[in-house]
């Protein structure tokens, strides 16, 4: 089923997914995008128009996705320097039609659901990682922020960007903010899928059906490393990389806390499903997961209506069973009402079916 909104950059469906202590990242300021004045003082104009307009808006720093490195399935043969890790760029097309590379050591197409090998280069000097025996992914992330994602992935001027970005560093989101977001498809004990009505007053997507998501947060792992107030370090967060994936995944827990108020007791542990690309915001990454929920679906719609910490980002909460949600597709009616984040989970969770992975760990 192919979507010009949505596309999948990565999935984990060979493992059914993918626990925290299975992923690792590289975190280096080389992961940042690139820029030059003229750049900045559109990104400039841009926020003061959007702030004229949506005065509620605030900046924030973000993780910036450059790229990943994938453990190689056993069809794959990866001959890589490294032997196991391969490199993918995140360069999809906007039709969602496949996924380019530049210097990378794959190209998967959904043509034919197959990839293409070449030569894997060796891991970047200098730039800190979180190494674990169990590692099969690896994310490679710099810094943004909101301010800069709205100058470039939402600018009218994207097109001429992504031109740029090609040209001038043989990357078309070289120029792009395309800050890492967080999505989770949460099943209560029931069977039943939780989705939100985003309210009107979001600054993307309003009035659409999606999935309870939103952002790691630089900011609240520098804390964690003693850094107060607004500072955010690199530096910091290289000497600390397992807090970064710490982040990653305790914040997709945080934000169904604070959007649908279920607690977090109440949730298991978070499987990375893969990563969407959602191409009405120049194909911005989002790392998507599935959780399962101790609570019924009658009662995570009472906890809902009694309002969490982000109740006023939404308007309403609708379940569907996993049955429905695995058989949604473009021909459906609600397709139709789902925003772009709900999209690429959906597919995800069709492809991976992740709660083989859930219930194999609770066995346990």
């Amino acid at each position: 089923m192919m979507d010009p909104e949505v596309s999948i950059l990565l999935d984990c469906a060979q493992w059914r997914g993918l626990l925290e202590d299975q992923v690792q990242v590289e975190l280096s300021d080389r992961f940042n995008r690139q820029t030059d004045p003229l750049l900045e003082q559109h990104i400039g104009e841009v926020w003061t128009q959007r702030l004229t307009k949506e005065p509620w808006l605030f900046n924030g720093a973000k993780f910036r996705l450059h790229s990943f490195r994938l453990a190689s399935p056993e069809r794959l043969h990866c001959d890589g320097s490294d032997g196991h890790l391969c490199e993918q760029r995140r360069d999809g097309a906007a039709e969602g039609d496949h996924v380019d590379i530049n210097g990378g050591c794959l190209v998967q197409s959904a043509d034919n659901g197959g990839f293409n090998e070449k030569p894997s280069p060796a891991m970047s000097r200098g730039a800190a990682v979180r190494h674990h025996p169990s590692s099969l992914l690896t994310l490679r992330l710099g810094l943004t922020c909101y301010k800069d994602y709205l100058g470039t992935n939402w600018s009218c001027k994207v097109a001429e960007l992504r031109r740029r970005g090609q040209k001038e560093f043989g990357d078309s989101l070289a120029l792009l903010a395309q800050p890492l977001g967080v999505g989770a498809v949460l099943c209560t004990c029931d069977g039943q899928v939780v989705f939100i009505r985003r309210s009107q007053k979001v600054a993307e997507a309003g009035g659409l059906l999606d999935i309870p998501g939103g952002h790691p947060e630089p900011k609240a792992v520098c804390e964690r490393q003693g850094e107060a107030g607004e500072h955010i370090s690199m530096a910091v967060m290289q000497q600390r990389p397992d807090a970064v994936v710490s982040e990653l995944f305790s914040s997709v827990c945080a934000e169904i806390r604070d959007e649908v108020n279920v607690p977090l007791s109440c949730l298991g542990a978070p499987v990375l499903m893969g990563i969407a690309l959602n191409h009405t915001s120049a194909g911005r990454p989002s790392a998507e997961f599935y959780i399962s929920c101790s609570l019924s679906s009658d009662e995570v719609r009472k906890l809902y209506w009694e309002g969490g910490a982000e109740a006023n980002e939404s308007t309403d909460v609708v379940f569907l069973s996993r049955t429905e949600v695995l058989q949604l597709n473009r021909s459906s009616p609600l397709w139709s009402e789902m925003c772009p984040s709900a999209k690429g989970a959906i597919l995800l969770y069709q492809t991976v079916k992740p709660e083989r992975k859930q219930n194999h760990r609770e066995e346990k």
